[in-house]
């Protein structure tokens, strides 16, 4: 099923929900809709545009925002789904310093690589080989890396997560 983008009243991201859920938020007008998809829904009594985005029609204060989750999703899309070795599309997850040698398994330390670099890298670091990595690893923020971080990422999106991702530079090993 499609999902939607909800919207804070101030346009913050705050998740997906399914489209369904989406439309009975519009019905009970605690929503309103921002961006809406082709053709109608249509009921006995009404007829709903189907949403794409939509904004709380009341502000909703968020009481803690805690750091973005470690997913495999998530390193894929702060990664551009690319190797960080070579460029080549991603297939797993390296850990910088190796979790053998102490390496931790945090943001700063996990990048997306493609299967031959992992294997060729192994448990030795990346000064070891003499590798360089493309862009470093960093630790993503912002309201929008909650959204991003699920791997569902429907175009029509961007312009509302854009002003809302950032990025918090984070020193390589």
């Amino acid at each position: 099923m499609a999902h939607v983008l909800v919207l804070n009243a101030t346009f913050e991201p705050l998740c997906l929900v399914p489209q369904r859920r989406a439309v009975v938020l519009l019905l009970a007008q605690k929503a309103l809709l921002v961006e809406g998809d082709v053709g109608l829904w249509r009921s006995a009594h009404a007829s709903v545009t189907p949403p794409v985005v939509v904004r709380l029609a009341k502000y909703v204060r968020v009481p803690y925002r805690g750091a973005v989750p470690l997913t495999r999703r998530a390193v894929f899309v702060r990664d551009g789904g690319r190797c960080v070795y070579c460029g080549a599309a991603a297939t797993s997850l390296d850990h910088v310093i190796p979790r053998s040698r102490g390496g931790e398994h945090a943001w700063d330390n996990v990048v997306s690589a493609c299967g031959r670099c992992n294997h060729q890298k192994a448990d030795r670091s990346v000064s070891d080989l003499g590798w360089r990595m493309r862009r470093a690893p960093h630790v993503p923020s912002g309201s929008a890396w909650r959204v991003m971080g699920t791997g569902r990422m429907d175009p029509r999106w961007r312009p509302y997560l854009d002003g809302w991702m950032q990025f918090e530079e984070t020193a390589s090993a």
